[in-house]
C-alpha cells in the first residue's frame, strides 16, 4: 500500500505562481497530477517517470506548469506559473507503482491517490 499526500495549494491572484508537492510512502514508477474543477470531471495535468526521463503534459499547461521529481524523497512537484482562473480546481497526485505504459495520462493507470489540494485563482 502506497500513501500519497499533496500539499501546497492555496488561493492566489491570476498571474501568480504556486508549487504543489506530492510525497509517496513507497517507490513508484511514475507519478502524475490530475485536477477536478467544480462540476467537471477529473482531468490529467502532468506526469513524470522515475528518473525524470519521461514527462508528459496536457496541452493546456504547456509553457506554464512544470513537473519535476526527487526520487530520493519519493516526491514530485508541480510548479504552476501564470495561473489563470480556469486553473481553479482540486489537484490530485497519483502514483503508479506497476510500470504502466506511457503516456500515463489515464486515471486507470494509477493505483494510489492523494486526497487532493485546493487551488483557487481569482481574477
Amino acid at each position: 500500500q502506497v500513501q500519497v499526500v499533496e500539499s501546497g495549494g492555496g488561493s492566489v491572484q491570476a498571474g501568480d505562481s504556486l508549487r504543489l508537492s506530492c510525497v509517496a510512502t513507497g517507490r513508484s514508477t511514475s507519478m502524475g497530477w490530475f485536477r477536478q474543477a467544480p462540476g467537471k470531471e477529473r482531468e490529467f495535468v502532468s506526469a513524470i517517470n522515475r528518473g525524470g526521463a519521461k514527462r508528459y503534459n496536457q496541452d493546456f499547461v504547456k509553457g506554464r506548469f512544470t513537473i519535476s521529481g526527487d526520487d530520493a524523497k519519493n516526491t514530485v512537484y508541480l510548479q504552476m506559473n501564470n495561473l489563470k482562473p480556469e486553473d481553479t480546481a482540486v489537484y490530485y497526485c497519483a502514483a503508479d507503482p506497476f510500470g504502466s505504459t506511457w503516456p500515463v495520462d489515464s486515471e486507470k493507470k494509477y493505483s494510489y491517490w492523494g486526497q487532493g489540494t485546493q487551488v483557487t485563482v481569482s481574477s
